[in-house]
């Protein structure tokens, strides 16, 4: 093999990895990132590579795990990821699906037994989610995912941190909500998959229960703001702000119902939520500083 062969491979499993990864950039890297970079807190900037590297890692794993499932949902509803799109056959997919298990636990026990217990709970409910099914009803799809996204949470938190054994109480509040609060408006990113999930039996809470399901979001995401605001005592402004914003991405999804619309409503939501993640930070660059300068 030439080095111009060698060199165009390499770019193309680069660009094969990413397309698995890119969709859940705004939806995963960009808020567990936040989450844990303001929650730990931050021990040395250089930490936040290890970061973003750790997560992205896991959720190469959980979304080859995911994709080698049924290529065939992909085909219909996400063609331009890789095994639809051909970038890589659903054989070597399905080997880097469990190559990337050692990898990942290999990866975090450099860290620390807490990181490599997150990274082994991830792997768990990955099998779970997918070989296991939990994805074909909304309860279940609704659960494992916010388990797993605590997980996430917990571990790139615990590598920020200057301790990687544990988790500070506001921090450990901060996953805690964070389960509950995905668990409960994690439909805003089935309202866009519907043709797919439909097409193989998937129940999401979309179409087992569709009005309820846009009522849960216009009720939801406001009361989950308000709930935030106070836990983390923002100030009458920024609560306002972002009770408002949740407000009206929470209207969105009952006013405007076509396809094209719930895609842009699940990245207001994601905005929203990644503005959620940051208010662990507000606490603790706000008040516990005013606490220790007092």
């Amino acid at each position: 093999m030439s080095a111009l062969d060698f060199g165009r491979a390499i770019s193309k499993s680069l660009v094969t990895l990413h397309l698995f990864t890119q969709n859940d950039i705004l939806t995963t890297i960009v808020p567990t990132t936040l989450f844990a970079l303001v929650t730990a807190p931050l021990c040395s900037p250089y930490r936040c590579l290890h970061v973003v590297w750790w997560i992205w890692l896991h959720l190469l794993h959980f979304n080859v795990a995911n994709q080698v499932i049924d290529p065939a949902e992909d085909g219909r509803n996400k063609a331009n990821r890789p095994i639809p799109a051909g970038y890589i056959s659903l054989r070597d997919a399905a080997y880097l699906r469990w190559s990337l298990v050692p990898i990942c636990l290999i990866s975090s026990a450099f860290y620390s037994i807490q990181v490599l217990g997150a990274s082994i709970a991830i792997t768990l409910l990955t099998l779970w989610y997918n070989e296991f099914k939990a994805h074909s009803h909304w309860f279940s799809k609704n659960l494992m995912t916010s388990l797993g996204y605590a997980c996430f949470q917990a571990g790139a938190t615990l590598i920020a941190g200057r301790d990687m054994s544990r988790l500070e109480p506001d921090a450990l509040v901060a996953v805690l909500l964070s389960i509950a609060m995905f668990a409960t408006t994690l439909q805003a990113q089935d309202f866009k998959d519907q043709e797919g999930d439909r097409s193989i039996g998937r129940r999401t809470l979309p179409i087992a229960h569709p009005s309820p399901a846009r009522v849960s979001m216009f009720v939801g995401l406001p009361m989950w703001s308000v709930c935030l605001t106070r836990v983390w005592g923002m100030d009458a402004f920024c609560s306002v702000a972002f009770i408002f914003y949740s407000g009206l991405v929470g209207l969105r999804f009952m006013v405007y119902k076509t396809t094209q619309a719930d895609r842009l409503s699940c990245k207001l939501y994601s905005l929203w939520f990644s503005v959620a993640h940051l208010l662990p930070g507000y606490w603790r660059y706000f008040h516990e500083a005013r606490t220790y300068i007092s």
